[in-house]
């Protein structure tokens, strides 16, 4: 195992560098300049232009531009915004308020999309299986700005249960609203793979020799059925506790949520390049580290995989 979490980790290495640098390029490439971008429509001083890109090292080439980062980025700084304050600081205020509306997504699209996969595929063909497949296909169907909008207009307009906007980021009450509107895509797809994968494993011969042993039914479906069935959701899991914070963006400006999607529109809109990338380098490490874990889990579940 040891052998082979090294491995992973040894392999991570390329991917980190290739993506980030691909994220730098883009960032402080594509866009045009990002210091003509500050002054907008008014004409600037050639000096401040200069002296503005020498501080931020603007004026090097790209290459030079993404090794002096990575630098800094290995000492613990992630540089410095156009507004001179942090990347670090921004974040440590952003990133927590996103970290709790992820992690209550997640925990909302955990159990109750495996409830609703595993009430489905233990009772195929049955009527709460034709309820959960039309309610996922809904769901999958609608956009999450108009899943947004649904939920506001029902639980605050109509009923008064929640406010229109999260006032404070920090109340998780508040977040409860928006974490279930963030997770509900996500749900579908884990009901739906957990349904799928448990109406595989259902004719699997393991299966048939437990039931034919005389095992309990609650026995069968929670040491045996279930667990190897969670296998293809887990995979799908890990990858989207990353895509749950990056996919924020749209849930926290609709909510008002003060968490780092806000904060990665507006720096996107302003140009604000040490921002996003800084962002995105730290979205990019969940990333890798989420998939590390799941590759780990495996041989939890399935006794019958081995590490070498």
């Amino acid at each position: 195992m040891g052998s082979y979490v090294l491995r992973r980790v040894l392999q991570m290495i390329p991917v980190f560098f290739g993506s980030t640098f691909l994220i730098f390029l883009m960032v402080y490439t594509l866009p045009g300049d990002p210091v003509a971008a500050l002054f907008g429509d008014k004409a600037a001083d050639p000096a401040v232009v200069a002296n503005l890109k020498h501080r931020y090292y603007l004026d090097q080439p790209v290459w030079k531009q993404y090794l002096h980062y990575m630098g800094n980025l290995f000492q613990g700084d992630f540089g410095t915004s156009f507004t001179g304050r942090s990347v670090t600081d921004i974040m440590a205020d952003a990133f927590p308020v996103t970290i709790r509306l992820a992690l209550m997504a997640f925990a909302f699209e955990l159990v109750v999309g495996l409830a609703l996969g595993l009430v489905s595929g233990l009772g195929r063909g049955s009527i709460q299986d034709t309820l959960v497949l039309v309610l996922t296909l809904v769901v999958i169907s609608i956009p999450v700005f108009v899943l947004a909008y649904i939920a506001q207009t029902i639980f605050a307009t109509n009923l008064g249960w929640v406010t229109p906007t999260v006032q404070n980021s920090k109340d998780l009450s508040q977040l409860i609203l928006p974490a279930i509107v963030l997770g509900s895509l996500s749900l579908a797809y884990v009901a739906r793979l957990t349904r799928t994968s448990i109406g595989e494993n259902l004719r699997a011969d393991y299966i048939r020799t437990a039931v034919a042993k005389g095992l309990p039914r609650r026995t069968i479906i929670s040491r045996h059925l279930l667990r190897n069935s969670l296998i293809p959701v887990v995979t799908f899991l890990g990858t989207d506790l990353g895509a749950l914070m990056g996919g924020a963006i749209v849930t926290e400006g609709i909510f008002n949520v003060q968490g780092i999607g806000n904060v990665l529109y507006r720096a996107i809109n302003q140009k604000e390049g040490p921002t996003v990338v800084g962002i995105v380098t730290v979205l990019v490490i969940v990333y890798l580290v989420a998939s590390l874990i799941v590759d780990l889990l495996y041989a939890v579940l399935d006794p019958r995989i081995r590490y070498a």
